[in-house]
């Protein structure tokens, strides 16, 4: 079982390799010019020189020390929102039209307005991270709070717990499967924000780093940042689908083995 497990997760990255293989294959023989596409081989010695003098980690440092600290936030503001307005038809009305309006305003659009109002340090980054990361984990929290099987409601008035034994109880882990799917794409979302954030006004970053590369027509140091962005998402989908399987290990899915599907 284990064994098939780990031949299974390896076949998700079979085509990513092949990939990659016919991208080194192209450059090789010319089909691709290495001026305007940097070779796979090309991109991993960049990468190594720039870890060797510093500026990858010193810039993925604080990349990262900015993706968490936005991602805390939205996780802080998507939840708090979402069981305002899921619990409440009151809060409801309050909260969910101007989350809606604000999230389909464009991302670059506000950029402009976060300098004017937070300056050119890292809240704004920050912020736009935070804001962008927020919407997901609110709109699935909050549909996992109003699918709630109406019988477990009715149990607990039965029972008599508390509003907050009800939530505790049985609201939260009833919605927690919907949470998990929020904070998943809560996470891509949270990358790309960073990409944006660390383009605009950024002194460090991986994003900084790729805009000082353009100056420069450092394709291979470009593609070092966006293979870093991609690794990044994948690494913490990972952990995130890995929280998931055990944090709902009582679900039948979980017990029978499909976790990893």
């Amino acid at each position: 079982m284990g064994g098939r497990r780990l031949l299974h997760n390896l076949a998700r990255y079979l085509s990513p390799l092949v990939l990659i293989v016919l991208w080194q294959v192209a450059c090789s023989t010319g089909l691709l010019s290495t001026r305007l596409v940097a070779s796979p081989a090309q991109i991993v010695g960049t990468g190594w020189g720039l870890v060797l003098d510093g500026t990858l980690p010193t810039n993925l440092g604080v990349s990262l020390l900015r993706a968490a600290t936005g991602l805390s936030l939205a996780l802080l503001a998507g939840t708090s929102l979402a069981l305002i307005s899921g619990l409440s038809r009151i809060g409801e009305n309050i909260v969910d039209a101007p989350l809606q309006i604000l999230r389909t305003l464009p991302v670059l659009a506000l950029v402009p307005l976060f300098i004017l109002w937070f300056g050119i340090g890292e809240t704004p980054k920050i912020l736009l991270v935070a804001l962008g990361s927020t919407f997901p984990i609110y709109l699935n929290l909050y549909k996992g709070i109003r699918t709630i099987d109406p019988k477990l409601i009715e149990m607990t008035r039965t029972l008599r717990l508390s509003r907050i034994q009800t939530i505790r109880n049985v609201i939260l882990p009833g919605a927690l499967p919907d949470l998990l799917v929020g904070i998943r794409f809560a996470v891509g979302i949270s990358w790309l924000m960073l990409v944006v954030a660390e383009q605009v006004n950024a002194d460090s970053g991986i994003g900084h780093m790729m805009m000082d590369a353009q100056d420069f027509l450092r394709t291979d140091i470009i593609f070092v940042g966006l293979a870093i962005y991609g690794f990044l998402g994948l690494i913490s989908d990972q952990f995130v689908r890995l929280l998931e399987r055990y944090a709902l290990v009582w679900r039948p899915v979980h017990l029978s083995g499909g976790a990893g599907k």
